[in-house]
């Protein structure tokens, strides 16, 4: 009897050469090697951006000294995020033949994932905001920021916001409901046919509004950052393809996608840079895409040798608490203690940046420790109290026993 051929898609049945180019790609622990790092630098760069955003007033207009002007673009570290999680999110499923191998699964696992180290967050942010710092224009949280925010809705209903970095997290969640539909289509038409389906519209929707000039803020629909999530959807299947596409100088042609946008930037300065974040979100997405695909195929090896460092690493292990906990934090040292310290401006940014940005790191590493790694290690309560129970038994036979008072003390 001739066996049958193996199921298409099926992670467990492919052939040996697709496991020996994943073995290439992956950790020890089935990671993508560097995407991590690329976390956490992007978080490490939003800090950065907050701490200048806060200090030097005006944005969009520049009112820092020159040589800060990189800091201006936070909103583009965030775009980076949502291509990053795209990308990542659909690499499993292109090395199974883009299927995703469960609807409820793969949500019941984002939501373990994502949900309690960001209502944590949550609760630390309506803390800060209420009693130590405002967060919002707007007003100080109430019941309806509990309302939305704790639904993960903020993208759709507005309400005073406990710590601005959360609009975001509304985005992404959008963008895992419709993953499974977004893999459907790139499984049944294409990756290309998923672009467009996904791009095209949002296009026509650019194009319609007044002067081509669409309004967009951070807490309505932001459908225009679908596109950038299915950008890297679309080049996860770089680790899934054949050894000729895998071996395309990626890095190249990230550097040539991103000289456009990039350009604008420099030329066009932040005020029409920011006014026009509709644009050039989607103008930066191949780029972005592009310098992922690089990454999780090895390149350039200078880059990949600073992505496996060991600080880098571990930033990456909690770029997404240093990411949820840090804007209180600065906004703590910006507002409530350098105003009785420094003059405002340039030494107000630097006394944040030496206080601020060591007490987000540390502040991030604690609350990972807490709210985030035992979600990341353990798939379900019943594991993680099973990892707590035999925590605490290598805990207690650590501990010496008490001696019998009929046995005589040994010291």
């Amino acid at each position: 009897m001739t066996s049958s051929p193996p199921l298409r898609g099926d992670p467990d049945t492919l052939a040996p050469a697709r496991h020996e180019e994943g073995e290439r790609d992956t950790d020890s622990r089935g990671h993508v090697r560097g995407l991590d790092g690329l976390r956490g630098l992007a978080a490490l760069y939003v800090v950065l951006f907050h701490c200048r955003l806060l200090t030097f007033p005006g944005f969009p207009h520049d009112s820092g000294p020159a040589w800060l002007g990189w800091l201006m673009y936070g909103r583009l570290a965030v775009v980076f995020f949502l291509v990053l999680s795209g990308f990542s999110l659909a690499i499993p499923a292109a090395r199974a033949g883009w299927h995703l191998g469960g609807i409820g699964r793969f949500l019941r696992r984002r939501a373990w994932r994502i949900l309690p180290p960001y209502w944590a967050a949550l609760a630390l942010s309506l803390v800060v905001a209420r009693f130590v710092v405002p967060a919002s224009h707007f007003g100080p949280p109430n019941g309806r920021t509990l309302l939305v925010y704790g639904l993960v809705v903020q993208d759709v209903f507005t309400a005073p916001t406990p710590n601005g970095a959360f609009w975001s997290i509304g985005v992404e969640a959008e963008l895992y409901l419709v993953f499974p539909l977004l893999l459907l289509v790139r499984r049944r038409l294409g990756a290309l046919i998923l672009l467009a389906a996904v791009t095209l519209p949002v296009i026509a929707h650019g194009l319609l509004a007044v002067d081509a000039d669409p309004v967009e803020g951070v807490n309505r629909l932001t459908p225009h950052l679908a596109p950038v999530f299915a950008a890297g959807m679309a080049g996860a299947g770089v680790l899934a393809a054949r050894d000729r596409i895998r071996r395309l100088p990626w890095h190249w042609l990230a550097a040539a996608a991103a000289a456009p946008p990039a350009l604008f930037v420099v030329v066009e300065g932040p005020v029409r840079t920011v006014g026009h974040y509709f644009w050039v979100d989607l103008a930066v997405a191949p780029a972005m895409t592009m310098f992922i695909a690089a990454v999780a195929t090895g390149r350039p090896a200078l880059l990949m040798r600073f992505l496996a460092t060991r600080p880098v690493r571990a930033l990456g292990n909690c770029s997404y608490s240093l990411y949820l906990v840090h804007l209180p934090i600065v906004m703590t040292v910006v507002r409530r203690i350098a105003p009785h310290y420094v003059e405002p401006g340039l030494p107000a940014f630097c006394f944040t940046l030496l206080l601020a940005l060591p007490a987000s790191l540390l502040g991030a590493w604690l609350f990972a420790s807490v709210f985030e790694m035992p979600f990341k290690r353990n798939r379900s309560w019943k594991s993680m109290l099973a990892a707590g129970r035999s925590r605490l038994h290598d805990l207690l036979g650590r501990v010496p026993r008490p001696l019998p008072d009929d046995r005589p003390d040994p010291t």
